[in-house]
């Protein structure tokens, strides 16, 4: 069973909960602006990260699926907070 395919969609779909935050990051507060500073760098990690180990990782990938899948959730959801927030 591989994990790969289950990453790249949370991936994807990370991808598009930030890109879509990016848009309607001018009109957010200061405070938003540094948590969103914080989470980009998380998002650059964590991309960086999928890249050097991809190819690396097969055969520990269901530990590497559960970490990304972990820091993904904690990015999911404060997306989330800075959505309700920016509503």
């Amino acid at each position: 069973m591989s994990t790969k395919p289950s990453i790249e969609k949370i991936l994807a779909d990370l991808r598009t909960q930030r890109d879509e935050l990016k848009v309607r990051m001018h009109l957010a507060k200061a405070e938003m602006r540094e948590e969103w500073q914080s989470l980009e760098k998380q998002w650059q990690h964590v991309e960086s990260k999928l890249e050097h180990t991809a190819d690396a990782a097969k055969d520990s990938a269901e530990d590497v699926g559960a970490a990304l899948s972990q820091v993904a959730e904690e990015l999911s959801a404060a997306y989330k907070r800075i959505r309700k927030t920016l509503r």
